[in-house]
């Protein structure tokens, strides 16, 4: 059988313009500048006689050919990168695992050498953001996030998380590894110096420190316990985790974290957790995948690897079933 197939490079150029609706950020996805986008649409319309996109002054929109073209060779990519994943009998294997930076500094870095260890033919190539994960490009394999999962309720006086874990959930497989549950902790030292804890309400003795990711934890935590965050408080403010514990450890205050961040910290016994409170917030960490991902069997035995140890913390974090994204296609 004859095939009549458009060059295939101008077909990913148009599948990946489509998803984002830019041109600019398909060149950034595939390497290529805007210009060579646009020549390769340009090549794909000729072949084709058809429009694909309405160009205009800042964005382009698509056509209804386009959006027609799009859904059906958008299929028939899936299948022909599954059936090649399916073929590859490669003996070293690269699987790219993007997680968020303190989760791989506390919890997974000191693991992860077992995991090599044991699957010699496999390389983690390891990448950490808290930006929402673009799992159908082709630099992202897993990913851990912490957030909501479409369709999953919440209880609406959780701690709010304020971050996303991916912008297109479409084909994306979703499995919990930890219940997200905030607790608060203070040096030693700082304990000593200012006073015991024995209620939520005297937490509002010392300075309170805050991380960017969860500029709602204080308020939100405090409110469940028929509080508010002082009108004369100046809080200190950090962009992660790690850094939110170093201050901590610095006697700068006194800062909600992570449970599976915390048990897993370096320093946890320079630490206390003043309070049996364990408040779990609205979202916890999840293990992303696209859809099908799991067929390749280093991705299998990654993701299998990642949920044993995930376990391993064991009914002190909370650990809830696996669940698929409730997401309309």
């Amino acid at each position: 059988m004859s095939y009549r197939l458009p060059p295939l490079l101008a077909l990913r150029a148009f599948e990946a313009s489509t998803r984002h609706l830019s041109f600019t950020k398909a060149g950034e996805e595939l390497h290529l500048t805007q210009g060579a986008i646009s020549r390769q649409i340009r090549l794909l319309e000729s072949f084709l006689g058809q429009k694909l996109f309405v160009r205009l002054t800042r964005k382009i929109e698509m056509t209804p050919a386009g959006l027609e073209y799009f859904r059906s060779i958008q299929q028939a990519l899936d299948i022909i990168s599954a059936a090649t994943r399916r073929t590859i009998r490669d003996t070293h294997r690269v699987v790219t695992l993007d997680v968020l930076p303190t989760l791989a500094t506390c919890w997974l870095m000191p693991r992860l050498a077992q995991f090599t260890e044991s699957h010699r033919d496999i390389e983690v190539r390891l990448i950490s953001s808290i930006d929402p994960v673009n799992l159908h490009g082709e630099k992202v394999d897993v990913a851990i996030r912490v957030g909501k999962v479409p369709g999953q309720r919440y209880d609406r006086r959780a701690p709010r998380i304020d971050l996303d874990m991916t912008e297109n959930w479409k084909k994306v497989y979703v499995e919990p590894l930890f219940a997200d549950i905030l607790v608060p902790v203070v040096s030693r030292h700082l304990l000593d110096a200012v006073g015991p804890i024995n209620q939520p309400s005297d937490l509002l003795q010392y300075r309170l420190i805050n991380t960017a990711s969860r500029r709602h934890a204080w308020p939100d935590w405090l409110a469940l316990h028929g509080l508010r965050v002082p009108d004369d408080d100046t809080p200190l403010d950090f962009g992660h985790f790690f850094i939110t514990l170093q201050a901590v450890r610095d006697g700068k205050g006194v800062a909600l974290v992570p449970k599976v961040v915390l048990e897993n910290y370096e320093w946890r016994d320079e630490l206390v957790v003043p309070l049996p409170v364990e408040v779990p917030s609205a979202g916890a960490y999840h293990l992303l995948t696209r859809e099908g991902a799991q067929e390749d069997e280093a991705i299998r035995q990654l993701c299998d690897w990642l949920i044993d140890e995930a376990s391993r913390l064991g009914d002190a974090l909370n650990q809830t079933t696996a669940v698929a994204a409730d997401v309309p296609a």
